[in-house]
């Protein structure tokens, strides 16, 4: 898997340029890159969404399309659609801005419901319809969809179908101090956007994809997975937990984070660090619990501390008085 960490060191590396700071969060959009995965950036303007899913594009060299979402968007405006040609007597398709590499849906939630759903089948199967015909889409796929959580005004909540097919949920937040000052001084004379340039190829990316699939997940880690999965499902403050598409989110995100630290193999600790990026967006928390302000990523991140992780178990030391407890694996 070394592969793997070199490659995602080398885009990260590259994006950082950019972006200042914010290294987690460039971690994660590579490890939805990795599993063919989207994205969803949900955050206040001016934080750096679109030069993020900019700056990825040029890194590996894929082509991009952006989409501004408005209310008068229409699904033909994301697919495409079919034109009469008067010299061949035949339809033609002319594809839409939505077949390309990485699609920038910005501010997704400016659309109607109904211009929203034109991406469903796109993010989940790869493909476009239109007027009956089927088009796939080129691969890699990947849907970086952008949108403020503040401003209500003029917006549409993204419906829970939409949603649960993101793979990751991020924020960037405010920059520091420091980083805030660093980023004046790199666009003195010019955007660092306009410096980088690709460091990566599909082909790279389509390798290391393919090597993420070979990562070993232990069957007790899989129950771990569930479990924590289940447990949003239980809790008392949600209305409706995560699906299977959410436990199938966290295996693969969890595959990708264990290559890009060069391991073929998953620890707890992986599933530790991506289940609140890939489950909380995938939760609707309770009337009630809402009126508390309970907030899902808590509820996530109360789940991952109490839910045992299977195969941990207490361990006799040499000392008679002393028990610890050992992590997954040991002996």
């Amino acid at each position: 898997m070394t592969n793997v960490r070199a490659l995602a060191e080398r885009i990260a590396a590259n994006v950082e340029q950019v972006i200042v700071g914010k290294g987690r969060e460039v971690r994660l959009v590579l490890v939805a890159l990795l599993c063919r995965g989207h994205v969803l950036i949900e955050d206040v303007p001016g934080v750096g969404k679109t030069v993020l899913a900019k700056a990825i594009a040029r890194s590996i060299g894929s082509t991009f399309k952006r989409i501004q979402f408005t209310p008068d968007l229409l699904p033909s405006d994301i697919t495409g659609v079919s034109v009469f040609n008067q010299q061949t007597s035949r339809f033609e398709f002319r594809p839409g801005p939505v077949v390309a590499n990485i699609v920038l849906a910005d501010e997704i939630n400016r659309a109607t419901p109904k211009t929203q759903s034109a991406l469903l089948e796109a993010m989940e199967e790869g493909q476009v319809t239109v007027d009956g015909v089927t088009y796939p889409l080129p691969e890699p796929f990947v849907v970086l969809a952008t949108e403020n959580p503040i401003e209500y005004e003029g917006t549409f909540p993204l419906p829970e179908a939409q949603l649960d097919r993101f793979l990751i949920r991020i924020s960037l937040g405010y920059p520091s101090r420091r980083g805030e000052i660093e980023m004046l001084s790199r666009q003195h004379f010019e955007h660092p956007l306009d410096r980088i340039g690709q460091v990566a190829t599909l082909d790279e990316l389509r390798t290391a994809q393919a090597a993420v699939r070979q990562v070993y997940v232990d069957d007790l880690l899989k129950e771990y997975v569930v479990a924590l999965v289940e447990a949003t499902r239980r809790h008392d403050d949600v209305y409706l937990g995560a699906g299977p598409r959410g436990s199938l989110a966290l295996y693969n995100a969890a595959r990708a984070w264990a290559a890009m630290q060069g391991r073929d193999y998953v620890i707890p600790d992986d599933i530790k660090e991506l289940a609140e990026a890939t489950l909380a967006h995938r939760i609707i928390v309770s009337p009630a619990a809402r009126m508390r302000n309970v907030d899902a990523r808590a509820i996530v991140r109360e789940i991952v501390q109490t839910v045992p992780v299977p195969g941990a178990r207490p361990i006799v030391s040499s000392e008679p008085t002393t028990r610890r407890r050992l992590p997954f694996g040991g002996a």
